[in-house]
């Protein structure tokens, strides 16, 4: 018995050690690495949602913030989570914060359900992060994003555009690259 422990306490500790990342010298991470941990930063945000738009650039080691999000609390996380990041020198938030509207927030649930209520487009919703953001600000909805195909594109615009209460949407999703 006393023998399985010790095994399993070795199993765990190589276990533990083999899944920590090597970094050579300094301890810290490869410059070229560090757009994928922001970006990692940046999805792991509690409040960040579907009506959220996060966007960053970096530029040795100085990361730039941008988009639109509806909770000021996002803003404030993504630029708490970014500049502790072994590699990060400086931190320019631009991040807009939306403003408060009950309007605007009657056309994000109408535009949700419009989109992804959709029997082709529900797959986009799917996970932690949906591939389609939806950013209504006055009214004015943009849609940012990643879909498969130019149909989903269309689909989407043509859903979006359907809400009433809308004045304009703008179709700012991009489709993703065949490899």
């Amino acid at each position: 018995m006393k023998r399985t422990i010790q095994t399993m306490a070795v199993a765990a500790a190589l276990a533990l050690g083999a899944g920590a990342p090597m970094f050579a010298g300094t301890g810290n991470p490869p410059a070229q690495d560090l757009p994928s941990q922001v970006l990692h930063q940046l999805v792991m945000i509690p409040y960040y949602s579907v009506f959220d738009d996060l966007n960053f650039s970096v530029d040795n080691g100085v990361v730039t913030l941008t988009g639109d999000v509806v909770n000021p609390v996002v803003r404030t996380d993504a630029e708490g989570s970014v500049k502790h990041i072994p590699g990060v020198t400086q931190v320019v938030n631009k991040i807009n914060i939306l403003p408060p509207s009950g309007m605007d927030n009657h056309i994000r649930a109408a535009e949700y359900r419009a989109i992804f209520g959709y029997s082709d487009m529900y797959r986009y919703a799917m996970g932690a992060i949906p591939s389609i953001h939806i950013i209504v600000d006055f009214g004015h909805v943009t849609l940012v994003g990643v879909v498969n195909t130019d149909a989903d594109k269309n689909v989407a615009n043509i859903r979006a555009n359907s809400v009433p209460g809308v004045f304009s949407v703008t179709n700012n999703l991009r489709v993703a690259e065949k490899s």
